[in-house]
């Protein structure tokens, strides 16, 4: 499961794409071609309503169309970054093709109409007016779900490894884990207003509950799965119990760790919005909502694009973390 992730996110498949040695970069040129089509598309067709940052849109699209003409000169110089720029030239081309037909749909022939949709310049545009917001509802975000996430999968991680090695342990917290597993974080709000004394401290409650029970459920497997003769050989050489869970049976386990954290990292930011719902004054959650209500759907789509890149950020910060811990395994697993 754990290779799947990787190889959607290209963990290893770019790394073996050769550089054009001379000449061209095509897939460069037709990006560059793509984003200027958005470009002219942009600045050349009127609007059906005014929206803000045209103008500058179409300057953004046209220094990208620029800066792919350059690096389709020169990207056989730039070694491991001109590897990732070839195998996600496609996407560049997509992506000028998606901006284009985005602008026309919307703000060219309004048959996506406003307020429901946005055009590209739209969602540039608070970027650029409420940049100071977004700023700090990312921090009170980070912050929330920093808390939430990691204390989670602390907690997690501790009770898999005691379910999967105590069969005493499991005969109790197993059945407990998959009654409370399956119901949906938000359903244990009104438990949260009663057990918590402020609605931060539950908000935080609800991310780690998401975050911490795959991590727990895959632990718990991981360990259980061990193969049984590695506990005999260390047995055999004297090892303790102390020793057989710290330096055998965690570090066996952790693929099966990391699965649950990549899950509970998804489900976490899936939580997100919910938790901020309790009173939180600031947050990516609570400015979605807030927006929401008044119809502000360009300030929405924002504020999802931003989610989506920081998750994405840390699930490849997350794949650095688990080749550094799990170098010693390749060739054996």
């Amino acid at each position: 499961m754990s290779a799947a992730i990787e190889d959607t996110f290209g963990g290893t498949g770019r790394r073996s794409l050769a550089l054009p040695v001379t000449g061209l970069w095509r897939n460069g040129l037709f990006a560059a071609a793509t984003w200027l089509l958005a470009s002219a598309v942009t600045y050349g067709l009127p609007d059906v309503i005014t929206w803000g940052a045209t103008e500058l849109f179409a300057i953004v699209t046209l220094a990208g169309a620029i800066l792919f003409v350059a690096l389709s000169l020169t990207v056989h110089r730039l070694g491991g970054v001109g590897r990732t720029l070839v195998h996600y030239g496609p996407w560049f081309i997509v992506l000028g093709l998606w901006l284009a037909v985005w602008e026309v749909l919307t703000a060219k022939l309004g048959w996506l109409p406003k307020p429901f949709f946005s055009p590209p310049q739209g969602l540039l545009h608070v970027y650029v007016t409420d940049w100071e917001r977004l700023l700090i509802c990312v921090a009170y975000t980070g912050r929330l779900w920093g808390l939430g996430f990691f204390s989670g999968i602390l907690v997690g991680f501790a009770g898999g490894v005691a379910l999967g090695w105590s069969k005493r342990f499991a005969y109790w917290g197993m059945p407990l884990l998959k009654l409370i597993g399956p119901v949906p974080a938000s359903a244990w709000i009104p438990c949260t207003f009663f057990l918590f004394p402020t609605t931060f401290h539950a908000s935080i409650f609800l991310v780690a509950l998401a975050s911490g029970i795959p991590v727990a459920i895959l632990t718990a497997a991981g360990v259980g799965q061990v193969n049984r003769s590695f506990y005999d050989v260390a047995r055999t050489l004297g090892a303790s119990n102390r020793f057989l869970i710290f330096k055998v049976a965690i570090p066996a386990s952790l693929p099966n760790v990391f699965v649950g954290v990549f899950m509970g990292l998804y489900y976490s930011f899936a939580v997100l919005v919910v938790a901020e719902m309790l009173g939180a004054k600031f947050g990516l959650g609570w400015y979605l909502q807030f927006n929401t209500a008044y119809s502000a759907y360009a300030n929405v789509y924002a504020a999802l694009i931003i989610m989506a890149l920081i998750c994405a950020g840390l699930v490849r910060l997350l794949f650095v973390v688990r080749d550094r811990l799990l170098g010693w395994q390749k060739g054996i697993l």
